[in-house]
């Protein structure tokens, strides 16, 4: 059996409030296939965006190990860390958390900019990317002369600039209309698929979640229904 690309073992995170110990994550096992679409889902509060950033390595478990293609990230540095995050992983939020002093353009370009590309090949690869998004006529608009919809996808087209191998989506669609919601989910899965990408999703869409090749449930911080 190969290796799974994504491989999960023991996570577990908590959280110092107050004077108690809040355990939020319980020992979670997971493997992820390489390319693969997975939903996470589960009732609010069940640890379901903290266990996303700590694939996203934005926050470390408490316990456990996340491997990358057999490299267990946590054992590097932040500096590491950093470039591995940029260089790899898309994330895609509920809100875009768009600049709003920015262009659609400029806003694309950031993670570009960030890993040291020079500006007018950072603006090539946004205007490209943009233009795949039906947006190649808003480059010039702020995030406030834009629809719901459309910051969304200036969102997405951030996130994919650099082609990553992994896209992490937290509720993408959770502040939108249904017609809209379903336009970027239909939009991330064929992104997806163009790029090969591996896509972890956490919603509580039921659409959404159906999309992807496979449900994940977590109760009580645990995973409900390990497949593979």
């Amino acid at each position: 059996m190969s290796r799974p690309f994504i491989r999960v073992r023991g996570l577990t995170r908590s959280f110092r409030k107050d004077s108690q110990t809040v355990e939020v994550l319980r020992g979670i096992d997971l493997d992820v296939a390489k390319g693969e679409s997975i939903a996470i889902m589960g009732a609010s509060g069940v640890g379901k965006s903290t266990f996303l950033h700590i694939l996203g390595t934005l926050d470390r478990p408490t316990s456990g190990t996340v491997e990358y293609d057999g490299k267990d990230v946590f054992q590097w540095d932040e500096r590491e860390l950093c470039q591995f995050r940029n260089k790899t992983i898309g994330f895609v939020f509920q809100f875009h958390h768009l600049l709003p002093e920015l262009t659609a353009l400029e806003n694309v370009m950031m993670p570009a900019l960030i890993q040291g590309m020079k500006r007018a090949r950072a603006a090539a690869l946004a205007r490209e990317m943009l233009g795949e998004l039906g947006l190649i006529h808003r480059v010039n608009h702020k995030p406030g002369e834009l629809s719901g919809g459309e910051q969304q996808r200036v969102a997405i087209a951030r996130a994919l600039i650099l082609r990553p191998e992994v896209i992490l989506a937290d509720e993408p669609t959770g502040n939108l209309d249904r017609r809209t919601g379903e336009g970027v989910e239909d939009l991330l899965l064929d992104v997806r698929s163009k790029l090969g990408a591996t896509l972890v999703v956490v919603t509580h869409n039921i659409s959404l979640s159906r999309k992807m090749q496979r449900q994940v449930e977590l109760i009580d911080g645990r995973v409900a229904n390990p497949t593979r």
